[in-house]
């Protein structure tokens, strides 16, 4: 009987502490938009940093969609950026094809978004397939092999639209046997002519929104399966819980998530070259993931942040900017990584907190009386 009501007293803190970090997420998203709008506003906020708030934008949900995979889920994805260049390209055609057809450009754009993310997302799907039957090195290996091959179609694809409709080739422009109309996509030379409609704002928007199916999947039933099958695949299946439906679920969520940041990046371009979307930058975003901790959202939206503007605050010392960014990643991953560090800031962490409140001892205390 004892047990039973410290449970249930414990039940609310739990549920008010999740609640909590989740709320400082938000706060720290919404705070840094005020703050950014604030120095702009000013003309604090100088040109070039001005710039870099979209790309900051699109790495944070890349960063955040990529931790459900590799911290959430546990399995390591080399080739996360694929899915951004099928959102980019997709996302583009979609928003040319329905912007001609409803007259409005902002919402073509928000179709646009919701089609790269379906489009990646049935991307995510056909790739988990194979890919979820695999762990370890060969997940990684092959998810890298399916991110490279999306890059090369994208490089030799061809893609215009006139009158009567959308074009596809794979060999030249010519193949396309267009009536006049507008060349989309001219394979290596990959998209120009792109209506630039992210803006920061909608770029926050678009974060919060990945945050939210995040840590709704995360806190969710299904999302402690998810967290199982990482913690122990013997244990998870001996229960009855479908290891790859739960790892597909994972993998689908993170690559559409995906998709639709890369739609808000192509779109904040006048121009996007499938060269963008390699190797490089599924590497980057996996740093920003661990860098930020494995299955810690709030540090990888933090890390992507800094990082994707940290190269551009040293541009003042080029000579050593990519040296000092190279230490700050080194730096970063000690402090993370050394246990007497971690402690310290442990030790610093407790003695902020507020301490444990009477009701609870009392409420204990009644629990051992009708025991």
């Amino acid at each position: 009987m004892a047990d039973k009501n410290t449970a249930a007293a414990a039940a609310p803190r739990r549920m008010s502490k999740r609640l909590q970090s989740n709320l400082i997420t938000y706060a720290i998203v919404i705070g840094f938009f005020v703050l950014m709008t604030a120095l702009e506003a000013t003309g604090i906020l100088t040109n070039s940093l001005a710039g870099q708030l979209v790309p900051i934008c699109a790495y944070v949900c890349m960063a955040v969609s990529l931790n459900l995979v590799v911290g959430i889920s546990g399995e390591l994805s080399l080739g996360h950026a694929g899915f951004m260049s099928v959102g980019a390209f997709s996302g583009f055609v979609a928003f040319s094809l329905v912007n001609g057809v409803v007259n409005n450009a902002l919402l073509a754009y928000v179709l646009a978004l919701v089609i790269a993310a379906v489009i990646a997302g049935v991307a995510g799907f056909v790739i988990g397939i194979p890919v979820m039957r695999l762990r370890g090195d060969y997940l990684a290996i092959v998810t890298l092999a399916f991110g490279e091959i999306i890059k090369n179609i994208l490089n030799n694809l061809y893609v215009g639209l006139d009158g009567s409709g959308l074009h596809f080739s794979l060999s030249d422009a010519k193949a396309l046997g267009m009536q006049g109309g507008t060349l989309l996509i001219n394979g290596p030379q990959g998209a120009t002519g792109i209506t630039k409609m992210s803006t920061f704002a909608i770029g926050i928007v678009l974060v919060l929104v990945t945050v939210t199916v995040v840590l709704n999947l995360v806190n969710s039933r299904t999302g402690r399966a998810i967290m199982s099958v990482r913690d122990n695949r013997i244990a998870a299946e001996s229960v009855g819980i479908n290891v790859t439906k739960y790892r597909m679920i994972a993998f689908v969520v993170a690559a559409a998530l995906a998709g639709a940041a890369g739609c808000f990046y192509a779109m904040g371009y006048s121009s996007i070259v499938p060269k963008k979307f390699d190797f490089n930058t599924s590497i980057l975003v996996l740093v920003f993931v661990v860098l930020g901790g494995m299955g810690n959202v709030r540090g990888s939206i933090i890390s992507a942040a800094l990082l994707t503007v940290l190269p551009e605050m040293l541009r003042a010392i080029s000579d050593w900017r990519m040296l000092i960014y190279a230490v700050v990643l080194i730096l970063v991953m000690i402090i993370s990584n050394n246990p007497t560090l971690r402690q310290l800031a442990g030790g610093l962490k407790s003695k902020f907190k507020r301490p444990v409140k009477s009701q609870d001892a009392e409420a204990e205390k009644g629990g051992e009386a009708d025991a």
